[in-house]
């Protein structure tokens, strides 16, 4: 027997996408609450950030210097991750 499909407020979607964004809380931690699947609630997160796009404030300069930091740190970790898988296949031929 299959579930009913519930359907839900824009309000309600608009309001549970806030309190994911506004109060810096976890998606499912807001999912178990209001009683909706993850994915259902980072879809209405994710389509609440594209329309409200402009409402965002700007980046301050301490958190743009902690983004270029994160994105530098995250391009070495690829590239070390890259190096790693290389250097496990060479042994991996290497002890056939």
């Amino acid at each position: 027997m299959s579930k009913a499909r519930r359907s839900f407020s824009l309000e309600f979607k608009g309001e549970a996408a806030k309190a994911v964004i506004d109060q810096s809380r976890k998606v499912a931690e807001v999912a178990r609450e209001i009683g909706v699947n993850e994915q259902t609630l980072r879809n209405w997160v994710n389509a609440y950030r594209k329309d409200h796009a402009g409402e965002e404030p700007p980046l301050s300069v301490s958190e743009r210097a902690r983004l270029r930091e994160l994105e530098k740190e995250v391009r070495e970790l690829r590239l070390k991750n890259e190096f790693l898988g290389k250097a496990a296949a060479f042994f991996a031929q290497e002890y056939r």
